[in-house]
């Protein structure tokens, strides 16, 4: 016995059953792909204090980002997926999924420990986009040095 065609089937549920329609029935229709913007994320390295002491060259800085991020394994070809601009004392890094705010503050330290300023300057995380290079506090380190030893 050969078993009924889809068509038959839908057929006799048609007619069998007032409550059915057509629409019921048949398949949703085909709705076109949604063209999704890609999200960018957006990290800024904010080197105001250093770089008014004039310790820090933001313009070397953008230069050593640039030639070290890797975009898909490669160093120096940054391409469409990161653009890195300079806005006097602050740098921007715009890059497309997936990079790492975790990899810009690697980065960061790297340039530090090549210029020797790793001993006087550290990487916070002042915001959930924003890194800021400040001084080590030695005077509060120093003063609570002087408050034991007169204990």
């Amino acid at each position: 016995m050969a078993s009924p065609s889809l068509y038959a089937v839908a057929a006799a549920i048609l007619r069998t059953s007032p409550q059915f329609t057509h629409l019921d029935i048949m398949a949703p229709a085909h709705k076109g792909k949604k063209v999704s913007k890609k999200q960018l994320l957006k990290f800024t390295i904010d080197c105001t204090i250093p770089v008014d002491d004039h310790v820090l060259d933001p313009a070397s800085f953008e230069k050593f980002l640039h030639d070290r991020i890797k975009v898909g394994g490669k160093t120096g070809v940054l391409g469409d997926a990161v653009k890195i601009t300079r806005e006097k004392t602050k740098l921007l890094v715009v890059a497309a999924p997936p990079f790492s705010k975790r990899y810009l503050k690697y980065l960061t330290k790297k340039y530090l420990k090549k210029q020797q300023l790793r001993d006087y300057l550290h990487v916070i995380a002042s915001d959930k986009n924003t890194y800021e290079l400040r001084y080590f506090n030695i005077h509060d380190a120093g003063n609570a040095d002087d408050e034991e030893d007169d204990d």
